[in-house]
């Protein structure tokens, strides 16, 4: 059964490192040790976890106002093409790329460049799944 770290299990739920400690030790989140003594947390775990907060009507700070977008990305902006109307924005998001095109207006308003943390919001009327 695959494992996070704690660091990675925060980037996931948008909190700190110290958050999620708090959350193991008051026992909401359950965490064992690995192999070589780490603090770790089961995908099971983390996943009952992640829908219980859910359930819970729990946000953090860094979800924003509310939205009807659930498929939320953060990432950093790896790459940025634009001409006079129309911007090609690369995200990379853990291991998703994300591309958008966007107006160039909006890459100003937002004030995007290389390395610029943002979220990729994604609302889509189709989505296609297969087993790989």
């Amino acid at each position: 059964m695959p494992t996070y770290s704690i660091g990675q299990a925060a980037r996931l739920l948008r909190v700190s490192p110290e958050t999620v400690r708090r959350w193991a030790d008051a026992g909401r989140l359950p965490m064992g040790r690995d192999g070589s003594g780490n603090r770790v947390i089961d995908s099971v775990g983390l996943a009952r976890f992640v829908r219980e907060r859910a359930a819970d009507g729990e946000r953090g700070e860094a979800a924003g106002p509310p939205t009807s977008v659930r498929n939320a990305l953060t990432g950093i902006v790896t790459a940025l093409t634009m001409d006079d109307v129309v911007a090609r924005v690369e995200i990379q998001a853990g291991p998703h790329q994300v591309v958008s095109l966007v107006t160039r207006e909006a890459v100003d308003e937002l004030a995007l460049a290389i390395g610029v943390t943002v979220v990729a919001r994604v609302k889509s009327t189709s989505v296609h799944v297969e087993r790989s």
